[in-house]
Order: C-alpha cells, then structure tokens, then sequence
C-alpha cells in the first residue's frame, strides 16, 4: 500500500501506466490489483478494472495482461471468544461475483488462489473453498481465460493438479509458488526444491512460477530463474532494492529480475513467446 511506500500505484490510471512502464522494461507479463483511488483500499469494482485494462490495450506495448480474481474471500472474524459474527474487513462474495470482471474484461490470465489459508494477521483469513475453485475455474475455462494458480502451501499445488486432470482448468497448467508470507510457504531453499521436485512428479507439462515476499524477492528471483522456470517481481510482493532505498516503480523491480536473467543465460520471453510458452488464446 502506499501506507508502505508512496511509489505503489493508486488509481486505474497509474495502475496503468506502471503496468506499461514495467512492460517497456521486460515484463512479459503485468498482474493487475485496482484501489479505491481515494482510500487505497483493495477494491474489485469492475469498472475500475476496466479502465485499467483499456488503457494497456490501448497503449503502444504488448504484454499479456493478467487479473486478480483473488478478491471476495476475505474472513475477518471476531476475538478468539466471540468469532461470530464477521467484523469489518470481511468481504465475502459468490463464485459468479468474483469473476465478474474476467468475463468483462477478458484478461489472457487471471489468478486463483487454490486453498484457503492463513496470513499474518490474527484474525483474518482468506477462503476459497473446493466448491468455489471449481465454479470458478469452470468459469474461467468456459471464458477462455488461463487461471494462473496462486500456491500458498502443498494442498493448494495437489488441489489445482486434480482440478486440471478432471478438465476445470483451462489449457496447459500454469503454478505459482508464493513464498514469504507468514502462516504459509517459507521461502527455504529445500521447500523451493521440494516444490519444483513435486511439481515435475505430478504435473510434468505444466509451468511454474516462483515469488518472493518482502526481502525474499530477489532470492526467490534468483532461484526460479536457475531452476528453470518463471519468476515475478514487482511492488505488490516487495516494495525495497535494498533495506536502505525503495524501488521506484514496479519497472525498477522488473529491471533487477531481467539482469538476472542474463546472469543464467535465460533470456527473457517476449509477450508471444510468453503466450507460446503458457498455451494462451489469442489475446
């Protein structure tokens, strides 16, 4: 939020234009949140999302453009004796609800978060159950839109390979690794291993992806990009390039994770070598 770092867009508008900068500076791909430009509070207001997506489409740059579809589970209950009922900051909607700007925008790629889980904070969490997965990822396969899988922990990975066996997800299937958020993944090398080990066990055709949160980005950059597979950067997962300085803009971020790349000798996709890479529809 801009609480942390007054370089995090706000309104559609510099969502946008952070979106754009970051694909002039590498980015294959630009995962996109919208705000009450007012607030800054996470919003999922259609409308907003469409505004965003007009103005990359209309913008003079490729890139594949990829929504959240991760708002609408937020579970914020009660003190420890009293759970019930929900308090503020609960923000619970149904399957159809939540993909209502996928099927208005027609993102190449959206998100979903396969489980539910735990985050810092005490009280909260974020719920997505078995039955709403499925309407979703039905939903987004019946849209033609790819669900970028949003992995918090194990279950999740094994939720979303079964989900792609029984055909509710569409195309090739495509797994990030989220590591650093607390009550969930660690970002340990010998978990990353493990994951990348579990990965190509039981989903040998799909590709993954890896993010580091916080100070964890640029390692869990570095490991993604050496291992083989596909890595994120960018404001929403870490707002420094050191303890000392805050990255500027999201490009600054994509940036650092391009010299990467070279550093291995991967270089990086374009936007249709990306879309090649993914099994993508034609935007």
């Amino acid at each position: 939020t801009q609480d942390k770092s007054p370089h995090v867009p706000r309104s559609p508008k510099q969502v946008a234009e952070s979106a754009i900068l970051a694909a002039k500076s590498g980015a294959a791909v630009v995962h996109c949140h919208v705000r009450d430009p007012k607030t800054g509070a996470p919003s999922r207001d259609p409308g907003m999302f469409r505004e965003v997506t007009d103005r990359i489409r209309d913008a003079e740059v490729d890139v594949v453009l990829n929504l959240t579809a991760g708002m609408g589970g937020d579970m914020v209950f009660g003190d420890v004796e009293n759970p019930l009922p929900p308090v503020a900051g609960t923000d619970m909607a149904g399957a159809t609800e939540r993909v209502a700007h996928v099927a208005e925008c027609r993102p190449e790629i959206c998100t979903l978060d396969c489980g539910t889980m735990n985050f810092a904070e005490a009280d909260y969490v974020m719920t997505n159950t078995p039955g709403t997965l499925t309407a979703m990822g039905r939903m987004m396969t019946e849209l033609g839109v790819k669900p970028e899988i949003e992995a918090f922990d194990l279950s999740h990975v094994l939720q979303a390979v079964r989900l792609h066996e029984e055909g509710k997800l569409f195309g090739k299937l495509y797994v990030q690794f989220v590591m650093g958020v607390k009550n969930a993944m660690p970002a340990d090398r010998a978990v990353f291993d493990f994951y990348v080990e579990q990965m190509r066990a039981r989903a040998p055709q799909a590709e993954w992806c890896a993010a580091g949160i916080g100070p964890n980005q640029l390692v869990v950059n570095e490991w993604a990009i050496a291992a083989g597979g596909h890595t994120r950067a960018g404001l929403e997962d870490n707002v420094r390039l050191n303890r000392s300085t805050l990255a500027p803009s999201n490009a600054a971020l994509i940036a650092r994770a391009a010299e990467l790349c070279s550093r291995y000798e991967r270089p990086v996709a374009s936007p249709t070598q990306a879309r090649q890479i993914l099994g993508l529809r034609a935007a």
